[in-house]
């Protein structure tokens, strides 16, 4: 018996109601004036988001909203794999798991044997930093603190397995391009041991955009190789793979390229597959980047959803997205970066931002005092926002639009932190 895929998947479409699959959507979207700022076209856009109309969702960055059309691609296959069950995973889906890849290597264009699918960055970038396997005694590492705090926490365990020093740094405030390049050359010349670095293309603390090629070949230069968190940068910023020049990547479907949840990607550049170790559950035969990865079962039906997340995104276009995100971005900011009492805490060098951008009252850097600040906006505004911790300089309160987000929204936000800092 062989199975029909295409005919259960169609005939799943038409039982729930749902277009098939992603066309009619693409047409309305693809060839459109997408300037950032054309609200008729972005409107059409945020009408594929099914949003929750009670607060102003502004924190967007836990994880991604699916397209209405990527949620009814993923409802159809959950209806699938679930029906056919080990029937289909055990006969048919590695060529459909296959095509997953094959289509996964065109958007940060990079060869796919390349890339292994996880559930989140967070699970491939311990991959990359826990097996890592160049480090030896006398060697030193570099974070810094606005990396992510899982990948911290990895930094250090690092340096207790390998009997290394971990080295960390607090990133300058206020950034500027070239003053984020010093700050990591000065850490480097300080200790000429340092043989990893873990670099955040995009903080998820502040919004922080590093200049990650120009320090990825500086450290290479110095024989330092580089890990890139890219969870938030890969949605949020136009760019490819070999546009970063790194070795090792940790990716993000499911965060702002509209991928079902659990959904993640490791990139290892071929040639240095030898510097990350094999994933101790998989046995001395395992090779290749897969080997490096070992999750056990997984949701299939969100791995096989990611072509249509990637076609929608592909249809709206990198540039025209990045372009939106940031210029929502700049709507509530140019409004308030006047506001003495206020910190903003991403510069206007659009180089080192995008649509995510944290800001603190002057002066209240405390948990506590973000925490209620976060909770003002949304019992009195009716905005939902997200405080953040771990900057050396204070905690901060992140505001992440997106695709679904108007000026509307952007407005009432700006119209919030001048009313609370004219009180």
């Amino acid at each position: 018996m062989t199975i029909d895929r295409r005919r259960f998947l169609a005939g799943a479409a038409a039982a729930s109601g749902a277009a098939l699959p992603l066309s009619p959507a693409l047409g309305q979207i693809a060839g459109a004036d997408k300037a950032p700022d054309n609200h008729a076209y972005w409107a059409k856009i945020a009408d594929h988001y099914d949003v929750v109309r009670d607060v102003v969702q502004l924190e967007n960055g836990n994880w991604g909203m699916m397209a209405k059309p990527v949620l009814a691609e993923y409802q159809r296959r959950v209806a699938y794999v679930n029906r056919f069950n080990s029937y289909y995973s055990r006969r048919d889906m590695g060529t459909d798991i296959r095509a997953v890849y094959a289509r996964l290597g065109q958007a940060p264009n990079v060869d796919p044997a390349e890339l292994v699918l996880t559930r989140n960055a967070t699970e491939a970038l311990k991959g990359l930093i826990g097996q890592y396997n160049r480090l030896r005694p006398g060697d030193s590492l570099l974070y810094a603190d606005l990396d992510y705090d899982s990948m911290q926490a990895c930094m250090e365990s690092l340096g207790r397995l390998r009997g290394v020093k971990v080295r960390r740094i607090a990133l300058p405030e206020p950034a500027s391009h070239q003053g984020l390049i010093d700050a990591y050359a000065r850490a480097f010349d300080k200790d000429p041991k340092i043989r990893l670095v873990l670099l955040t293309h995009l903080s998820h603390r502040t919004g922080l955009v590093i200049p990650v090629r120009e320090i990825v070949e500086m450290a290479r230069a110095r024989g330092i190789d580089a890990i890139v968190d890219a969870a938030h940068s890969w949605g949020q910023l136009d760019f490819t793979l070999p546009a970063t020049n790194a070795d090792f990547v940790g990716l993000n479907l499911h965060k702002w390229m509209g991928a079902p949840l659990g959904v993640g990607v490791m990139y290892v550049r071929k040639s240095r597959i030898d510097a990350i170790d094999r994933d101790i559950a998989n046995d001395a035969a395992a090779t290749g980047i897969h080997a490096r990865v070992h999750t056990g079962t997984v949701d299939y039906a969100a791995q096989l959803s990611v072509p249509a997340a990637l076609d929608f995104q592909e249809a709206i276009g990198g540039p025209a997205r990045e372009a939106r995100l940031r210029w929502l971005r700049d709507r509530w900011v140019g409004k308030v970066r006047p506001i003495a009492e206020l910190e903003i805490l991403t510069p206007e060098d659009k180089r080192l931002h995008s649509g995510m951008t944290s800001f603190r009252l002057r002066g209240r850097t405390s948990s506590a005092d973000n925490q209620a600040l976060a909770k003002q906006l949304l019992e009195r505004y009716g905005i939902f926002t997200v405080h953040r911790d771990g900057l050396a300089s204070g905690s901060c309160v992140r505001v992440t639009p997106a695709l679904h987000n108007d000026a509307t929204h952007m407005d009432r936000l700006a119209d919030a932190l001048i009313d609370l800092t004219s009180a």
